[in-house]
């Protein structure tokens, strides 16, 4: 066994990953405070060819130093926005057709190994792939989804957990997150 090499992997120029088709996929960052959590998730979207970030509240924004230092690019491939409330960026993309999901540990939420976004969402508009237009909110790394976020979601997803502690880091759960999206949407 022998790792890939760069050339091997087809790495994605900056022009190539904004011409290529995207994940119907777009992060909600909600008063999130670190800038490593915020660079982290960036590089996860590039991973992923999430369509669009938004950064929301006081959210840290590019360019910064310690958002490139975990984001190692993807702050130049992945499209986001900055709006003043998640609020508002809710608001926004279920005027666009997105379904909205809070990513939270909350009562009626659907467990991430039970959500299947084609079969929930058969009659709802879909991105280029065919596959639904799905959003996902990420709350704060201390109190999660705003309520007032919350109260406006389509709906809550929760990712199972095992152990004592009943809580990832931002970065973690948006990895979580969005591998199971993309695997369930795009790569089916």
């Amino acid at each position: 066994m022998r790792k890939w090499s760069m050339q091997e992997l087809g790495r994605k120029s900056v022009a190539d990953f904004k011409e290529a088709p995207k994940t119907p996929l777009v992060v909600v960052l909600d008063n999130i405070r670190s800038m490593h959590n915020v660079g982290s998730v960036f590089r996860t979207a590039d991973s992923f060819l999430v369509e669009k970030m938004y950064l929301c509240g006081y959210t840290p924004q590019p360019p910064h130093r310690d958002i490139n230092k975990t984001a190692l690019g993807a702050t130049e491939t992945v499209a986001w926005e900055y709006t003043a409330t998640t609020v508002e960026a809710v608001q926004t993309l279920q005027a666009q057709g997105y379904k909205v999901y809070a990513i939270e540990q909350a009562e009626g939420a659907i467990y991430l190994d039970q959500f299947d976004p084609l079969a929930i969402h058969s009659s709802t508009v879909q991105g280029l792939s065919g596959a639904p237009k799905i959003a996902i909110v990420m709350g704060n790394e201390v109190e999660g989804v705003a309520d007032e976020v919350l109260d406006i979601c389509d709906g809550c997803i929760e990712i199972p957990q095992l152990g004592s502690k009943h809580s990832l880091n931002i970065s973690v759960a948006a990895g979580i997150i969005i591998w199971a999206i993309t695997e369930r949407t795009v790569l089916k």
